[in-house]
C-alpha cells in the first residue's frame, strides 16, 4: 500500500471510484486467507499489530486508519480504499501483489482490524536470533528466496544474485534503494544471523 495514504480523507471520499470495481462483502470474502496473505506479501513493508508485523518501508496502516475510524468512516469504506490501494500499487510496491479474489480477502482482513487498538507489533528485535525467521519476517515480502518459501518481487531475487555473507551483511545494514537500513532495527546477532542465512541458502 503506497505512501499516498496519508492523504486518507482524499482516498476515502472516492473509495470504490477505482476501475476495479467495488469490495466484495465480508460474507464473499475469506479473511483468514487475507490475514496469510498479507503477513506473507505485505507485512515486510506494513506496520499492522494484529497481523504481528512492524515493516517500516510503507505507511503504518493502523496509524493510517485509525483517525478515519474514529471519525466514523464505515468498514466498507476502508475496505474499498485498501482494495484501490492494492489494485492501483505506486512504487516501492508493486503492481499485482494479490490479485483477484485474494486482493479482495486482503481488503476485507485490513479493513476489520487495522487501527482497532489491538496488541502492539512486536518490534524486530523481538524475533529471536533465527535467520529464517527474521528473513521471513522482515525480507520475504520483497525478495525471493527459495529457502525462506518467500516469492517477493520489490527487491532483487536472491536465488538468482547469491550474494556473499559480506555483501548480504552489508545490504541488511545499509539498505539501499528502497531497502531500509536495518542496523539499529536489528541487533548486530540478528545482523549476522540472516546475512549467514541468506548466503549459506541463496540459489539452493
Amino acid at each position: 500500500m503506497r505512501r499516498g495514504l496519508p492523504l486518507l480523507g482524499v482516498a476515502l471520499a472516492l473509495a470504490g471510484c477505482g476501475t476495479g470495481g467495488k469490495a466484495l462483502s465480508p460474507s464473499h470474502t475469506d479473511q483468514g486467507n487475507g490475514q496469510k496473505l498479507f503477513t506473507a506479501k505485505c507485512g515486510g513493508c506494513h506496520a499492522l499489530a494484529a497481523a504481528g508485523t512492524s515493516g517500516t518501508n510503507g505507511p503504518n496502516l493502523d496509524q493510517a486508519f485509525a483517525r478515519a475510524r474514529k471519525e466514523g468512516f464505515k468498514e466498507s469504506t476502508i475496505q474499498n480504499v485498501a482494495l484501490d490501494q492494492i489494485r492501483d500499487a505506486a512504487p516501492p510496491m508493486p503492481k499485482g501483489i494479490v490479485e483477484g479474489q485474494d486482493a479482495q480477502d486482503v481488503a476485507a482482513y485490513v479493513a476489520a482490524v487495522a487501527g482497532q487498538g489491538g496488541a502492539e507489533a512486536k518490534p524486530p528485535s523481538a524475533l529471536g536470533n533465527d535467520g529464517k525467521t527474521i528473513f521471513q519476517s522482515q525480507c520475504a515480502s520483497c525478495h525471493t528466496l527459495k529457502a525462506a518459501a518467500a516469492t517477493g518481487t520489490i527487491g532483487p531475487n536472491l536465488d538468482q544474485v547469491k550474494p556473499s555473507l559480506a555483501i548480504a551483511k552489508h545490504q541488511v545494514e545499509v539498505g539501499g534503494g528502497v531497502m531500509p537500513a536495518f542496523k539499529g532495527k536489528l541487533t548486530e546477532a540478528q545482523i549476522d544471523a540472516v546475512a549467514k542465512f541468506v548466503a549459506d541458502n541463496a540459489g539452493k
